[in-house]
């Protein structure tokens, strides 16, 4: 990504992909940095991001597991896809919300899991 200085590409498999290379990972997972996968919708910007696409696999250096993961298959590799999504409580705002606040997401996502 252009503003967090990131490598990054899009890529067709089974749908539109973003992926970002070396995305920062906050202390307390296996890995320091990691590769993150967006599913770009039909409809984007008004339909909604959701979820993230991690490579490699995070595990807690706690070993406390990780909930709702699943494996998932993306440009030859094998993901571990992070089912978390957007609620009442904090929507999808279109005209808002993009790319970056779906990126700044999956950094709270990665923090309040190691808070569980």
């Amino acid at each position: 990504m252009k503003s967090l200085h990131l490598p990054w590409e899009t890529i067709a498999d089974n749908g539109q992909w973003i992926l970002i290379h070396q995305f920062p990972i906050p202390p307390g997972y296996n890995q320091t940095k990691a590769t993150i996968g967006v599913m770009i919708p039909p409809g984007y910007p008004v339909a909604q991001l959701d979820m993230a696409y991690i490579y490699p696999h995070l595990t807690r250096v706690d070993n406390f597991p990780i909930r709702a993961l699943a494996p998932h298959s993306l440009d030859g590799k094998i993901f571990q896809r992070w089912s978390r999504h957007r609620t009442g409580e904090n929507p999808w705002r279109p005209g808002v919300d993009d790319l970056s606040t779906h990126l700044a997401a999956i950094t709270i996502w990665f923090e309040k899991e190691l808070k569980r």
